[in-house]
């Protein structure tokens, strides 16, 4: 087995239970076939493998070095970079007319699994680059896209978001950044963004920062926000470079994960000369730039699962393998150590991985089967339940993704914290993933005080239609009668609880609702992981069930187990979440900070 992922499992989650060959039928992607697929999966899994695995733990040891004038990157970084744009994986999303495969975002959100298993500090440059570029496709000037797409889908270029800034964070309606219009018709930018990843770096000849930034005049709060092109160098419309654009890097932040992956800290316009390019309408800057954060939300659930996945399996294989203790009714201590597989908490352990980061990649390819409908197959209700799920997509991975890998590190025991072996940079490169694209509260308070009631509750009957129609499918198995049983106990509990804070909501008692926002957040995603986890096991039976193949009934053993697990381990915490959030619990809201 790949230590990047069970191929078995990616197959299954494309093809039983997500249906990938379904979407062939579309237009859009009617020049697919499974043999399409197949080949984008496998040469994913073969650069990622070549070409961004070996040099992932260097990466780390070596970050990128700042001697004041320019960024030093280690070579593998930019070969693996060039590798991937050669393979056309940068706009493989994007339209045969510019260049693209027309490939459905569930195969390319597949194929990036294996360079966020890989490598997810490297894999950061093409992800944020890709992102970026589709903001300026969807809402630049045709000079624009023009001068800047196509050299970032080929390499040449890359991208990426500058937002924070370093005394206003999150709260991005109280950025300083400014924009004085220019009489060439550009701006010029002024202020400083922070913890900008890629924000400079020896790679590719150009870097396209997208700014957000008030311009001169405009009303304080998120409506005076605007969306700038900053290029690193001036850039013509034939895409060949002029002269250094104002854009200074001020230094370097040392992270403790991701470390390849460049974390700056940029200053525009200390020269009074940063060219800036407005994108679309003045004031909408935010609306544009929620493209990319939230297409980057769900990068970020992915990272956080595939980074739980590979120290679950770096931790499977180290079990198999590592003889020691014996079972606790073996007296003789001649007799010949088990390999630590085999006893009972390494098994917990390892099956609560399982169901993290199983669960995990099922939600995310979920998501990109929701941006398929939404896009190729203009379907507005799956646009509506991607838009009510973003937060859980993020978030889930983010907190159990780090939980997993902090199990796999308890596996290997000692050796777990040691740099010989891979599982200790896992954890640090995933602790950065709860706070990546919006902490677990901000995304607590988007799904409890927004996304939940949005067009009219509709994201929440299209859940539950899904989710029913999976009940009905495993209520007719016998072997998942009382998993179905259970969950449907909980689910209604859930439901329960998210009538008693909608009323409060629209009672006005917003603070009392919205102060343990956290609890439902991850009540759920539990909910949503625990259908998954049914969903898994239905087809799984369907699929396997019949099979002679012992790798078959094994594959279907351990989905069935591992569905159990989550159900019967995980899923029964919202109950006591539950009281919590309907009781309306103020132990966190009233402290008083004077009181730490």
């Amino acid at each position: 087995m790949s230590k990047l992922i069970n191929q078995k499992d990616l197959e299954f989650l494309l093809y039983q239970v997500f249906q990938a060959e379904q979407l062939t039928e579309l237009p859009h992607y009617s020049e697919h076939d499974r043999t399409t697929f197949d080949g984008i999966l496998n040469t994913s899994s073969r650069i990622a493998e070549d070409y961004f695995a070996p040099h992932n733990a260097k990466a780390d040891e070596h970050e990128p070095q700042f001697d004041g004038e320019k960024v030093s990157t280690i070579p593998e970084v930019k070969e693996a970079w060039q590798h991937f744009a050669d393979s056309g994986l940068l706009c493989a999303r994007h339209s045969y007319d510019d260049g693209g495969m027309q490939l459905p975002s569930l195969l390319h959100m597949a194929a990036n699994a294996y360079f966020m298993s890989a490598n997810p500090s490297t894999a950061g440059y093409p992800f944020l680059t890709s992102a970026a570029a589709n903001v300026i496709h969807a809402f630049g000037s045709d000079e624009q896209k023009a001068t800047f797409v196509p050299h970032m889908f080929s390499g040449r270029f890359s991208g990426t978001m500058a937002l924070t800034e370093p005394d206003v964070g999150s709260s991005l309606g109280d950025l300083t950044t400014r924009a004085l219009p220019a009489d060439d018709g550009s701006y010029r930018i002024k202020g400083q963004k922070m913890y900008i990843s890629g924000g400079d770096q020896d790679i590719t000849e150009n870097i396209v920062h997208l700014v957000l930034a008030r311009i001169q005049g405009a009303p304080q709060g998120v409506k005076g926000i605007s969306l700038f092109i900053v290029p690193k160098f001036h850039t013509n419309a034939d895409g060949s470079l002029g002269a250094r654009n104002d854009v200074q890097l001020a230094g370097l932040l040392h992270k403790m994960g991701y470390r390849g992956t460049t974390s700056t800290v940029l200053s525009f316009g200390e020269k009074d000369d940063c060219h800036g390019y407005l994108i679309g309408e003045a004031g909408k800057g935010l609306m544009y730039m929620f493209k990319m954060m939230n297409e980057a939300r769900i990068g970020v659930g992915l990272g956080a699962a595939m980074i739980g996945y590979r120290g679950y399996l770096e931790s499977l294989d180290y079990a198999r393998n590592r003889p020691q203790g014996r079972s606790p009714v073996e007296k003789d201590p001649l007799s010949k150590p088990l390999n630590i597989v085999e006893h009972a908490d390494v098994k917990r352990m390892l099956l609560a991985q399982k169901s993290y980061v199983e669960g995990s990649l099922a939600l995310c390819l979920l998501a990109a089967r929701l941006v398929d409908e939404q896009e190729a197959g203009q379907n507005a209700d799956s646009g509506i339940l991607l838009d009510l799920l973003t937060p859980v997509v993020k978030s889930f991975p983010s907190f159990y993704g780090p939980r997993a890998n902090d199990l796999a590190i308890q596996v290997l025991g000692g050796a777990g914290y040691t740099r010989e072996y891979p599982v200790e940079q896992c954890y640090r490169d995933n602790r950065l993933n709860p706070i990546h694209e919006g902490t677990h509260g901000i995304q607590s308070l988007d799904l409890l005080g927004r996304k939940l009631w949005q067009h009219n509750g509709k994201g929440q009957q299209l859940l539950m239609a899904r989710v029913q129609a999976t009940l009905k499918s495993a209520q007719s198995k016998e072997q998942l009668s009382e998993l179905t049983a259970s969950y449907q106990k909980h689910l209604n509990t859930l439901l329960q609880t998210t009538m008693v804070l909608g009323k409060a909501l629209q009672s006005g008692q917003v603070s009392d609702a919205l102060g343990n926002s956290a609890l439902y957040l991850d009540m759920m995603g539990k909910m949503v992981i625990g259908w998954l986890w049914l969903e898994m096991a239905d087809k799984a039976i369907d699929t396997f069930g019949a099979s002679a193949a012992e790798d078959d009934q094994q594959f279907l053993a351990g989905k069935l187990q591992a569905a159990r697990y989550f159900i019967r381990w995980e899923l029964p915490e919202i109950e006591h979440q539950a009281k919590l959030l309907t009781g309306f619990d103020d132990t966190c809201t009233a402290m008083n900070p004077d009181w730490f």
